[in-house]
């Protein structure tokens, strides 16, 4: 009868460590093309690093850690690292939320809600097809600005953000 209680004591005092010790899950904010325009717009003397993504596309999900990577890299320079999901706002809790825990993303994410990618693709790079993974580096402030609608490797993001840092 002691063994069963001492058993039982430890697996509850496991079971609160353990959650007491996990890591909390990262809000993920719905946005609107409008604020997606403030953000292009920023007037900051700030390298702002924005890759388009989603949970379904595997080239997303396959380079999610280099933007990672460089997040924590350059997180004392100004350079700004922004996940923009571009899931269905209906798959924010079961998949952006999920998927965003589940890799542990420290990065700001942000799930884009507008349907109707033609009304505001072309504002944001004419050139754009609306394919992902896409990604835009921009800073305002010194006129700096590239964009790239391809996977990329982490050489690659490492040499865009040197480039413009």
């Amino acid at each position: 009868m002691i063994k069963v209680k001492l058993k039982l004591l430890l697996a509850s005092l496991l079971l609160l460590l353990l959650t007491a010790t996990a890591a909390p899950a990262q809000d993920v904010e719905v946005i609107k093309f409008a604020d997606l325009k403030a953000l292009r717009e920023q007037p900051a003397d700030t390298l702002y690093v924005v890759n388009f993504w989603a949970t379904w596309c595997r080239p997303c999900i396959k380079e999610l850690p280099y933007f990672e990577g460089a997040n924590q890299k350059y997180k004392n320079q100004p350079v700004k690292v922004i996940l923009v999901s571009m899931d269905a706002v209906e798959d924010l809790d079961s998949r952006v939320k999920t998927s965003v825990q589940k890799r542990g993303l420290q990065s700001e994410v942000l799930l884009l809600d507008e349907v109707d990618g033609n009304s505001w693709i072309d504002k944001i790079e004419p050139k754009w097809s609306g394919a992902i993974p896409a990604t835009m580096v921009f800073n305002n402030k010194r006129g700096l600005y590239e964009f790239r609608e391809a996977e990329m490797t982490e050489e690659e993001l490492t040499e865009l953000i040197e480039k413009y840092k």
